[in-house]
């Protein structure tokens, strides 16, 4: 991989995908971003790519429902917006969908370089989280834990829920 400057501002939404059959070859470089539903996947991607329309966002839980595809600059790569798990308000059957779908991406895909798990600072390590944390670390996948939703706490409070949470690592 060369290490050229990535220009995310680039970035453009490709497509998107109920399954990973459905995505581009299964080539090149891939960095997905994971995490509870409602933890802010898609606004992160909105910050990183300095465009508010990029990833749709929603207040509901629950609406980022396939996998989502945005090719930057360079050729065969890509960041994806996977399926939120956990507490979006859809029935079960959805939600299983989801997961299958999630795990499918995870376990599968060969072009995977790097996960960026996101959790709600508020509400940060739940299960799911600390499974999908050391199903990456077991597999070698790098991998970035990006706490969201800070500017809901003030300055001592943020800083007291990091110290928190970095014990809990």
């Amino acid at each position: 991989m060369s290490k050229s400057i990535i220009n995310y501002r680039k970035a453009s939404f490709f497509t998107s995908a109920p399954d990973i059959r459905r995505l581009p070859p299964d080539t090149g470089y891939e960095v997905a971003f994971a995490g509870r539903s409602n933890a802010g996947k898609s606004s992160s991607l909105n910050t990183l790519t300095q465009q508010t329309g990029l990833a749709r966002t929603s207040k509901t839980p629950g609406r980022t429902q396939l996998i989502n595809v945005f090719n930057l600059e360079e050729e065969d790569r890509r960041l994806i917006d996977l399926p939120g798990y956990g507490f979006a308000k859809v029935p079960l059957q959805m939600k299983l969908k989801w997961q299958k779908s999630l795990n499918e991406y995870l376990e599968k895909r060969e072009c995977l370089k790097g996960l960026v798990v996101l959790m709600d600072i508020r509400h940060p390590m739940k299960e799911l989280d600390q499974n999908l944390i050391y199903w990456a670390v077991e597999v070698g996948l790098p991998i970035l834990v990006l706490l969201t939703k800070a500017d809901k706490y003030k300055s001592g409070k943020q800083k007291a829920e990091l110290l928190k949470f970095v014990k809990l690592l």
